[in-house]
């Protein structure tokens, strides 16, 4: 079967890398967090002291946009981890200051730019599965299926939760849910490439589904596309 890509967007904490990590391993396809790849800018920006709690140095990081390389590698036990300029960061793009950040940077036109260009450049071979909040909008507008996920606020945000405690990563319930409205609220009003469903995606909400329930209606739509 020739290879096609496949876009899946979404709120965070709605299971979009759960669901494109399973695609992609069922498929044999190359898996790209394009989410990872924002957190690491935004790791960039605060170890460089570009931005705080209340603003962004954009002059700074503009300035220094192109001295930052993103790549992929998989460990010994098969998982995904995401390198900044040839260091793994993977744990420490996870917390949720680096992920407020991830969502502040996105916002920037000249990162979005550079990050779009760079997932554009892995797509051209086919056979990607992406995940975000703008791939079927504007990474890969001609994706062959796209898929659009979503759950309510308190879902995602326990889902956030648990997996935070799970990392020892100290946070209460209350502050990620505030962090997630934040996000949603952040990621579907800003200039730049809004979250929003692209008029050929396919939505589920994926509140009360299990995992593999949703692996399987992704699979079924693969099958179909």
């Amino acid at each position: 079967m020739e290879k096609i890509n496949i876009a899946v967007d979404g709120f965070s904490s709605c299971g979009k890398s759960t669901i494109a990590k399973g695609l992609a391993k069922k498929l044999g396809y190359t898996y790209i967090d394009s989410g990872a790849m924002y957190r690491a800018v935004a790791l960039f920006a605060y170890r460089n002291g570009w931005i705080t709690d209340t603003d962004i140095n954009e002059t700074e990081l503009q300035k220094h946009i192109s001295d930052i390389e993103i790549s992929f590698k998989t460990n010994s036990e098969g998982q995904q981890e995401t390198y900044l300029n040839g260091e793994n960061v993977e744990k420490e793009i996870r917390s949720l200051e680096i992920g407020n950040g991830a969502s502040r940077v996105s916002t920037l036109g000249f990162v979005r730019k550079e990050l779009v260009r760079q997932q554009q450049a892995i797509g051209e071979k086919k056979g990607v599965v992406m995940d975000g909040r703008d791939i079927g909008t504007v990474v890969f507008p001609d994706a062959e299926l796209k898929i659009f996920l979503t759950a309510s606020p308190e879902v995602r945000a326990q889902r956030r939760f648990n997996e935070l405690q799970a990392k020892g990563i100290p946070v209460s319930f209350e502050d990620t849910l505030a962090n997630v409205r934040e996000r949603d609220e952040r990621d579907t009003t800003r200039m730049e490439s809004p979250l929003r469903k692209a008029d050929d995606a396919i939505e589920l909400d994926n509140s009360h589904i299990t995992i593999d329930e949703q692996l399987q209606w992704a699979l079924d739509l693969m099958h179909n596309a």
